[in-house]
């Protein structure tokens, strides 16, 4: 099975009219969970919007070796379906299981309207979708934008366990604010001084407490 891949040339240029920021070197990412963190404003749904290919970059070029897709801040479901007829909408029968039984461990209340749900409850069937949409022997790319908005410690660490635990060949990019500062990374892309950057490697991963005084 081909791994999936994302690869920055060095020069990639990002913005709208004007330029955010500009990698500073070639970037390279395969399956695993990479972290990208920024400052607000400074380019982290701008980059991801990119990379699915709903904005051209300003300069420069990237390449998506895999099923690209993009969970958006802002991705909302119809107010009036369940998170029950969601699943089953929009997934197969077996990962549609899966789902539930992940849904049960997370307290989300499978039968309430989604309009009727917290935020972080929404969060948490907008993950579940992309998470079980991620089909077999395929290479997945998950483009996931703030996907920690509104949740609390114990369900983002479900998630993050599941990433841990997982031999998929699944490629996630995540964007967030780790809210704690022993949060570990051993992968990020990070934006700042407008210049995107990669950190990786080493024998001891990256603390958020770390990467965040590296942030301008």
């Amino acid at each position: 099975m081909a791994q999936p891949q994302i690869e920055l040339t060095n020069g990639l240029s990002i913005g709208y009219k004007d330029q955010l920021a500009v990698s500073d070197s070639e970037i390279k990412l395969s399956s695993g969970t990479h972290y990208l963190l920024a400052r607000n404003g400074r380019g982290k749904t701008t980059l991801l919007r990119t990379l699915a290919g709903v904005i051209k970059p300003l300069g420069g070029n990237f390449t998506c070796k895999g099923r690209c897709q993009l969970l958006s801040e802002d991705l909302t479901f119809d107010r009036e379906l369940s998170a029950k007829v969601i699943f089953k909408s929009m997934l197969p029968k077996a990962s549609c299981r899966e789902a539930l039984v992940l849904a049960g461990k997370l307290e989300l209340d499978l039968k309430k309207p989604y309009g009727k749900l917290s935020t972080g409850n929404k969060r948490k069937v907008a993950l579940l979708v992309a998470e079980f949409s991620v089909t077999e022997n395929s290479s997945d790319i998950l483009l996931l934008d703030e996907p920690f908005t509104g949740l609390d410690a114990f369900a983002r660490e479900i998630f993050q366990d599941l990433w841990a635990n997982q031999d998929s060949g699944v490629l996630r990019l995540v964007s967030c604010h780790p809210d704690f500062d022993s949060m570990e990374m051993k992968s990020s892309i990070l934006i700042s001084d407008g210049e995107i950057s990669h950190l990786s490697g080493g024998k001891t991963p990256r603390s958020w407490g770390d990467l965040k005084t590296q942030l301008n």
